[in-house]
């Protein structure tokens, strides 16, 4: 156990030195705790979902890898990992769900079926913890899928089916908000795309702009639900071609006033999708951001505190993007422990975002505009060996959360209390 008193002797010479440049610690902790993340209920189970039906991501452009013992394998299961993780993160924050995890009792529902009544389990438990929720349609995992086109479809049948699923998740976000009393970003993303290189990149764009046109016929309150939009740059069986690109979605959001979602594995490796921040705001009312860590293609790794997220953090906070980016993560993992991985993910972010803003914010932007560049580059240089790891240590503490890595013991004993026992059930 970490001494608490430690912990707040090592805090208060932090502060110390921090104010030595000009920065309050206290404003930073108090900032940090006004921002909330969205964490992805599919780390739980491996986006495997809750519907009656025997589900292949084969196609879809999703690929989960591993095979760790616990996985969650009902709405309950699931509900206890979450709660659990949540309880190991400082902050109040929120749920990522997708429209394949309903509650769906023992008959099939199909996709174009849902309706709120199937999510109302989640609002009772969500009000129970007072979290809010964020929202997802499923276009992936299902036969009406196989092809790798949904709402860009040649056939009209098959669109048809796909913008109905859309239309009745948008109903469901907006019962989300309106029961929680918080918007719900409900967020779509499509595996639409090509293998090889197509012909026409011409069609399935004009089909897919039709299809969302339809949708978003219907208006729903901002105070209920808000629409985003996620692009990709390639996947799993769309490496040469995806009918919703950054452009596309970025062009279609500024003209209908919808949301661009960015994902940190969606985009070329060598791309910094910090630097689109500043460059989106200025035309957008907000941007969705979807968390992930891409190794050689995205392969949405567990977030970790690299310089891609850092350098994430410091734009949401330097493009003055608080209240305006909303920040989800999104990863699975499932070859180390889930609820472990949710924990890891989240208290990193958060890391980030601590650390963008124990930035001298006042001189810095002073060097800049006086055109020192040498004195911005030196005070950048100074930061970096400022002793951080107390500041987080103390947030922590004052939040009643496990600083440093106590919390580690607590997913242990979570994993052969609760997680290991599931090993004896049915899959």
């Amino acid at each position: 156990m970490m001494d608490t008193q430690h912990i707040k002797r090592a805090y208060e010479i932090s502060r110390s030195r921090f104010a030595d440049l000009g920065i309050d610690t206290d404003r930073a902790m108090d900032h940090l705790k006004t921002i909330s993340l969205s964490l992805p209920c599919w780390q739980g189970d491996d986006v495997r979902g809750f519907e009656k039906t025997n589900q292949d991501l084969s196609g879809s452009g999703l690929q989960v890898t591993g095979s760790y013992p616990g996985r969650a394998r009902t709405p309950e299961d699931l509900k206890m990992d979450l709660e659990k993780a949540f309880s190991l993160v400082p902050g109040r924050h929120r749920l990522n769900l997708h429209a394949m995890y309903g509650d769906f009792g023992d008959q099939p529902v199909d996709r174009n079926e849902i309706e709120p009544v199937h999510f109302k389990s989640w609002v009772d438990w969500a009000k129970q913890n007072r979290l809010a929720v964020d929202f997802n349609a499923t276009l992936f995992s299902h036969p009406k899928a196989a092809s790798g086109f949904t709402l860009s479809h040649r056939k009209k049948e098959i669109r048809k089916f796909w913008i109905e699923h859309v239309m009745r998740c948008r109903k469901v976000s907006a019962f989300f908000g309106r029961e929680l009393k918080s918007p719900c970003i409900h967020n779509l993303w499509i595996p639409d795309g090509s293998k090889d290189e197509p012909f026409d990149r011409w069609a399935p764009r004009l089909l897919l702009r039709e299809s969302l046109d339809e949708i978003f016929e219907t208006e729903y309150s901002p105070a209920y639900m808000k629409d985003s939009l996620e692009s990709k740059l390639f996947g799993l069986g769309s490496e040469a071609y995806v009918v919703g690109s950054h452009e596309f979605y970025l062009a279609y959001a500024v003209a209908r006033r919808k949301i661009v979602c960015l994902d940190l594995g969606h985009f070329h490796p060598t791309e910094s999708v910090a630097d689109k921040i500043s460059s989106i705001l200025p035309f957008t009312a907000e941007i969705l951001l979807h968390l992930s860590r891409p190794v050689r293609w995205d392969s949405d790794h567990v977030v970790i505190l690299n310089d891609d997220l850092i350098l994430t953090a410091e734009e949401i906070v330097r493009s003055r993007g608080r209240g305006r980016v909303h920040i989800a993560l999104d990863f699975f993992d499932a070859s180390i422990n889930r609820v472990g991985a949710l924990v890891i993910g989240a208290r990193a972010v958060l890391k980030a975002l601590l650390r963008a803003l124990l930035q001298p914010e006042d001189a810095l932007r002073d060097f800049e505009e006086r055109g020192r560049a040498f004195e911005r580059l030196a005070f950048n240089e100074e930061v970096k060996a400022l002793p951080f790891g107390p500041i987080w240590d103390y947030y922590c503490l004052t939040l009643n959360v496990p600083p440093g890595i106590e919390w580690l013991a607590d997913i242990e004993r979570y994993e052969q209390n609760v997680l290991s026992k599931r090993e004896n059930r049915n899959s």
